[in-house]
């Protein structure tokens, strides 16, 4: 039999209440509390602390407090990833993020999605698709991130995007829903 946490990571609709996935979020709190409440001057202190809260975190990421997530060991950055101030990352499934990243200031990432079926919905059951940002992106604040998304790498998110479909590789891509604007040559 499956846990919740097995569940989640398959896609499959799972339990949000689950002690255990309560924890998780709970610990996650946590750590994020005492990343937000470093200075700038604690460096050392601030990357022990994002490699306890991420999955993964590849050398010279800086994250800006404060910072948001689920569980913290679905998101993975790469090299030289820069997150600006209230980034929010909804990671009941993974987020990945390729070398040399850069997000504005709040910017949301969400892998959660519930069911349309009113009924379904009732259960409090929900489900979860991946998000996957290539190299060299560019995310301007406050966009948006929608679950199952991929974004192709060299893209760049418009400030205030929300993404809902996926991003090709070298394109710029804004408004609500998000629609390719042009290539990058």
């Amino acid at each position: 039999m499956a846990t919740e946490t097995e569940r989640m990571l398959a896609g499959e609709l799972y339990d949000p209440s689950d002690p255990t996935l309560a924890a998780d979020r709970a610990r996650a709190r946590d750590i994020a509390r005492r990343y937000d409440a470093t200075s700038e001057a604690e460096r050392d202190r601030r990357e022990r602390l994002l490699r306890e809260l991420f999955d993964a975190v590849g050398e010279d990421a800086t994250v800006q407090p404060p910072v948001r997530c689920d569980y913290g060991y679905n998101v993975a950055v790469g090299g030289d990833f820069f997150a600006n101030y209230g980034c929010v990352f909804l990671d009941s499934n993974p987020i990945e993020f390729g070398d040399r990243c850069l997000l504005g200031p709040g910017v949301h990432v969400y892998t959660p999605t519930h069911p349309l079926d009113p009924d379904e919905r009732a259960t409090g059951r929900e489900r979860a698709e991946p998000v996957t940002v290539g190299d060299d992106v560019w995310i301007g604040g406050r966009a948006v991130l929608n679950p199952g998304v991929t974004v192709g790498d060299g893209a760049v998110i418009a400030s205030g995007a929300v993404v809902t479909r996926n991003v090709p590789a070298r394109t710029v891509v804004g408004g609500n829903p998000a629609r390719v604007i042009r290539e990058i040559e």
